[in-house]
């Protein structure tokens, strides 16, 4: 068997509650990690002695308090997966009949920025401290192939998922002396509980954009983090890992 290195370490994930998050969070523990899964839904605390915490990851105060019980409870944090997002789509403008049918609002614009990308800088700002008294980590952020490619009626979540690939380059750069290690994942067309609600057609064009012609798990986007955030992954800072079957635009 080979060694991960990941065994009994502290893990944080966010927007732990379902999808993805659940996913992350269920695959470190099976790693031995003892994982603080945040959400502002109720979840579930993972086994080997994890926790649940409601966290807001827009509120500085929110985030701060939960760092300090997971310090108090689990221990030093060693790796922080900022998985949790939203989306409030809308095209920038919309005309119908030649007339302005709607523009996206501030309030779909600043929730969005709120929670995927100050939300990640705030968990992070929180937890590197820790890390580096601790003698080094991982930090792992959700990306997206939108963010490497655009989406129609998303400029939003696009914002936020390439400022994203932004942040974790600037801290690769920053914190890498102090043996943290900054990347992120950008998954492509994943079946997650929302997803799989969206209409026939749209799935299909999903599909249709995908050359391994089926969608992600969220075990696939968990399975990336776990290798990331381990001793295999050693060598690794500062990059993007596209997790999407190969995605492709303009098919």
């Amino acid at each position: 068997m080979i060694e991960t290195g990941l065994k009994n370490k502290v893990v944080i994930v966010t927007g732990g509650a379902a999808g993805i998050g659940l996913a992350t969070a269920r695959r470190f523990a099976l790693e031995g990690c003892r994982v603080a899964s945040w959400d502002v839904k109720d979840g579930e605390a993972q086994p080997g002695g994890g926790i649940f915490q409601k966290v807001d990851v827009t509120s500085a105060a929110s985030v701060e308090a939960a760092v300090e019980e997971v310090a108090a409870r689990l221990g030093v944090v060693y790796v922080l997966v900022n998985n949790a997002g939203i989306l409030r789509d809308g095209q920038l403008v919309k005309y119908k009949d030649g007339v302005l049918a709607g523009v996206m609002s501030d309030e779909q614009f600043d929730a969005v920025i709120g929670v995927n990308l100050k939300g990640v800088f705030t968990c992070t700002r929180a937890v590197v401290p820790r890390m580096i008294e601790g003698g080094g980590g991982v930090i792992l952020n959700a990306s997206s192939v939108v963010g490497l490619y655009g989406n129609f009626g998303q400029t939003n979540y696009v914002a936020t998922k390439a400022g994203v690939i932004g942040m974790t380059k600037v801290w690769a750069r920053e914190l890498g002396k102090y043996q943290i290690r900054v990347n992120a994942v950008a998954p492509g067309f994943i079946a997650t509980e929302m997803v799989k609600q969206m209409p026939e057609k749209i799935l299909q064009g999903m599909l249709g954009h995908t050359p391994l012609g089926r969608m992600g798990q969220p075990e696939d986007i968990a399975n990336a983090y776990a290798w990331l955030a381990s001793d295999q992954a050693s060598f690794i800072t500062g990059t993007v890992l596209s997790v999407d079957g190969g995605v492709v635009t303009g098919t």
